[in-house]
């Protein structure tokens, strides 16, 4: 199965232009679980609500807005957003430098994307994939996606090129702000080399099709073994609401009918007092 393209665009490599297109290299395996109600089983809405008005607000009715100060905001229409993206998404990604792997610490490392070559640039990513796995370097370059700028990293992966977006330093909060560090503790080398032994006796080669989603794993068990004991619940369909027309045909009935009775009580006092007055 072909993996969807989420992005197309241009690298430049110097004087090279690569048309490239950008895939999705992870995807989320979580199991999502849905919340109903527990009277009706019914899946659980989550309105957009005003807490001002106090009313429930449609989508055509909200604007954005960026909050500068406490309830104080500077508001940017979606014409003015629209163009700034489309500004910055047509500039080409240029490969602003080439490091070493090894010198960008995972922590700055965030998603990851397969590069196929777009129309006519086979040759080009070709060479790109090649002077990089001969020189052992990676390409540094800043991109545009979701309207968001990243930096990004380029390399090789097997016989891919990998484009993994990542974060810029002032992302990366300070160390110093964790708490509750210890600056020094003594160990004992005793305590030190029976940790080394420990972390001796576990040192193997990476493989990672021997780690598995335990929970995850375990969580879809549980959920196959209660449909299969018929341990499950189905949501009330909704009765559908009666039309402002049948409404209005409905009310104009009864008060016809109720005109109508209103009409028989009154002539049939009429013949009683006609009567009673005829005896008298």
């Amino acid at each position: 199965m072909t993996i969807h393209t989420m992005w197309k665009g241009t690298i430049s490599f110097g004087l090279v232009n690569i048309p490239i297109k950008l895939h999705a290299a992870t995807e989320n395996k979580d199991v999502r679980l849905r919340q109903l109600h527990k009277e009706c089983k019914t899946p659980i809405n989550y309105l957009k609500v005003c807490p001002n008005c106090d009313a429930e607000v449609e989508p055509n009715d909200i604007v954005k807005a960026y909050e500068y100060a406490k309830n104080k905001f500077v508001e940017l229409d979606e014409e003015e957003l629209a163009s700034l993206k489309k500004e910055q998404e047509d500039k080409a990604v240029e490969i602003i430098d080439f490091v070493k792997l090894q010198e960008i610490d995972p922590i700055y490392f965030d998603k990851s994307y397969y590069m196929s070559p777009g129309d006519g640039g086979g040759k080009a990513y070709t060479l790109l994939r090649e002077a990089l796995a001969e020189s052992e370097k990676i390409g540094v370059a800043k991109i545009i996606i979701r309207a968001k700028e990243h930096l990004a990293v380029i390399r090789v992966y097997k016989n891919t090129l990998l484009m993994e977006t990542i974060h810029f330093p002032d992302e990366v909060r300070a160390v110093d702000q964790v708490p509750n560090v210890p600056e020094k503790v003594d160990v004992t080398k005793k305590e030190v080399d029976t940790a080394l032994l420990l972390i001796d006796q576990l040192t193997t080669t990476f493989d990672p099709d021997k780690y598995e989603d335990d929970y995850r794993q375990a969580l879809m068990e549980m959920i196959e073994n209660k449909k299969a004991g018929k341990q499950t619940v189905t949501a009330k369909e909704k009765e559908p609401a009666a039309s402002n027309v049948t409404d209005l045909m409905e009310a104009l009935q009864a008060s016809i009918d109720k005109t109508k009775k209103a009409g028989a009580k009154k002539t049939t006092r009429k013949r009683t007092n006609a009567k009673t007055k005829k005896n008298a």
